[in-house]
């Protein structure tokens, strides 16, 4: 099985998530973005966590590239909550959902 579509979207969107938790611990409100915050850092962690599975042909890919899948929605539709006035969060989602199709798909070969 090919993974590297997969590990490519997953190491793009741990770069959007790291990226928009440093740029929601700036706002002025960061109580407001804490939701935001705590999905970043355990979207990056799953996506990387997805990632090793992958390049080491884990038995257990597919039940972590579907978690990774999940977490990387819940990021996603929290950070479009967010997207008006946070590019970076814009992105975030987008590379979200985009590792979660790419996951699902994989979790579902």
């Amino acid at each position: 099985m090919n993974y590297q579509e997969c590990i490519q979207a997953c190491l793009e969107c741990m770069e959007q998530c790291n990226r928009c938790f440093d740029e929601c611990l700036k706002e002025d409100d960061v109580n407001m973005m804490a939701k935001c915050i705590r999905l970043n850092r355990e979207c990056a962690d799953v996506c990387a966590y997805a990632v090793q599975a992958m390049q080491r042909n884990s038995q257990f890919t597919k039940q972590i590239c579907e978690l990774c899948a999940q977490i990387c929605e819940a990021c996603a539709e929290e950070c479009e909550q967010h997207g008006d006035h946070a590019q970076h969060c814009q992105d975030c989602a987008q590379a979200c959902y985009r590792c979660a199709k790419l996951c699902r798909e994989m979790a579902a070969a």
